[in-house]
């Protein structure tokens, strides 16, 4: 270890695999071109150690720019290195690790870095939804290269330290660093929702992707990526009764509660995380109206609504799930969309992603109504209208098209005006309506929700649907692919 604050590239690398288990390859490559100030600028391995190694005990490849060797500037013979690793990838059926630390494209190379930057780019999108792609930023990320991670599945960043950006703070119209530091951790985490996990050091990103790979198949083929379950299948507990905090819940029924969300810090009403039942992997989406303190109160509420934002994560994680066979969890807490002018610009098309997704989805689907499910929102969260496999509810869960004291004001409006005993009549209707529309026992009749769950046994009733739906097929039109 060196006294630098950041680490090395070799150092990195040693701390994301197992012991003694990475083997390089391409160490003798350098720089091809002499031109301008190369001939006499020396470049070992031209910036970037590629490889493969373990982690955990699983088949991984890895890239690690180097920074000491032209500030880990992208070149031609840099950038096909990477691309050589893709390959033996692809080949393999194994995940990808980039490690990056890097000024941007070689300037000296122009054409030559810029016809081996697309074929990395090209690579990278075959890949998609065949091999899990990750990326953990611990330096600069910009520019070209910017696009390596938008590219990928995952996304991790130092807090202090690394920069994103594709144009610099410094260079957007009527802004400067002092301003908004566009590039920075916070900025990419919590405003522009590009970073999976903001990791406090180096140490904690590469932990984390380590957890992550183990939780993930090696490829879309993969049908052994599960893990010995010691955890009591039928474990309980009565407080999920009074929980609305989805992120507590999950945490809760999760096989030795064991939890990885993704995107924390972005639209946080929205949960999208990773947890294990009976050993098996499960990609869980959820509703998020309230905020347990590590002490079990309520630190922060928020509006139980659909957001343009929110709507993007779920639909863009559903997607990744279905791609890789992961099953998908939802929990439901749902009145509406958030009434903005802003949200109104954008917020139906980003439903639309979020219902396409599930509705393509054909992996195994649990559904579970923690609350309220109210309206075209609720119709958007895996209901059993657009393809959940199960939906189960708890019995003071309201399923309907929207709160039972408005409908009835809006049902009820000429005669509330010409009565004399307006609140009784309101609190009657709404009873009734209440009765008729909303419960969970309506729903259930109806055949859109298959059972009523106590909040205490949702662990083993969702383990026991995912494990009935475990041999699902189902097919979809045949067709080149989706246009929304």
């Amino acid at each position: 270890m060196n006294n630098l604050k950041q680490l090395s590239a070799r150092e990195r690398i040693n701390l994301l695999l197992d012991d003694n288990s990475f083997v390089e390859i391409g160490a003798l490559v350098h720089a091809r071109s002499t031109d301008f100030n190369m001939a006499s600028t020396p470049t070992p391995a031209d910036g970037v150690i590629t490889g493969y190694g373990l982690a955990d005990g699983n088949l991984v490849y890895v890239y690690s720019q180097d920074a000491a060797v032209m500030n880990g500037a992208v070149g031609e013979m840099h950038a096909k290195k990477i691309s050589k690793i893709y390959e033996l990838a692809l080949k393999t059926g194994a995940p990808v690790v980039g490690l990056i630390d890097c000024a941007g494209m070689r300037l000296q190379e122009a054409t030559d870095a810029l016809d081996a930057f697309g074929e990395l780019y090209f690579k990278q999108t075959m890949a998609s939804g065949v091999i899990p792609q990750i990326t953990a930023i611990f330096g600069t990320c910009g520019g070209g290269v910017a696009m390596i991670p938008a590219l990928t599945d995952f996304t991790f960043m130092t807090r202090e330290g690394a920069r994103l950006f594709v144009n610099t703070p410094n260079a957007l119209e009527h802004n400067d660093v002092s301003k908004c530091d566009t590039s920075s951790c916070q900025y990419q985490s919590v405003q522009a929702g590009t970073v999976d996990y903001a990791g406090e050091s180096e140490e904690d990103v590469l932990s984390k992707i380590r957890m992550l790979i183990s939780l993930l198949p090696a490829n879309c083929d993969d049908e052994s990526s599960y893990a010995d379950c010691n955890d009591d299948l039928n474990r309980e507990d009565p407080a999920l009764e009074n929980v609305k905090d989805t992120a507590y819940i999950l945490r809760d029924i999760a096989d030795n509660y064991q939890y990885f969300e993704l995107k924390p810090d972005y639209a946080p009403e929205m949960v999208t995380a990773l947890i294990r039942l009976n050993g098996m992997t499960v990609g869980a989406v959820a509703n998020r109206s309230e905020f347990l303190g590590e002490d079990g109160t309520v630190e922060k509420t928020v509006d139980a609504v659909l957001t343009t934002d929110g709507a993007g994560k779920a639909a863009d994680f559903v997607r990744f799930c279905d791609a890789f066979s992961i099953p998908v969890l939802t929990l439901v807490n749902v009145e509406g969309y958030k009434a903005t002018v802003e949200e109104e610009k954008t917020i139906a098309k980003a439903c639309a992603r979020l219902t396409c997704a599930y509705a393509d989805a054909t992996v195994p689907k649990v559904t579970v109504v923690i609350d309220k499910a109210f309206g075209s929102a609720y119709l958007a969260m895996n209901s059993r209208h657009i393809g959940a496999d199960m939906v189960y509810a708890y019995p003071k869960a309201q399923i309907g098209m929207m709160n039972a004291a408005s409908a009835v004001k809006i049902m009820y409006a000429d005669e509330i005006k010409a009565s004399d005993k307006a609140q009784t009549l309101i609190a009657e209707k709404t009873a009734e309506y209440e009765k008729i529309q909303n419960s969970p026992v309506s729903a259930a009749a109806r055949g859109y929700v298959d059972d009523i769950i106590e909040p205490a046994a949702t662990r083993k009733r969702v383990i026991a649907a995912f494990e009935m739906l475990y041999t699902k097929r189902e097919d979809r039109p045949d067709k080149k692919h989706g246009t929304i």
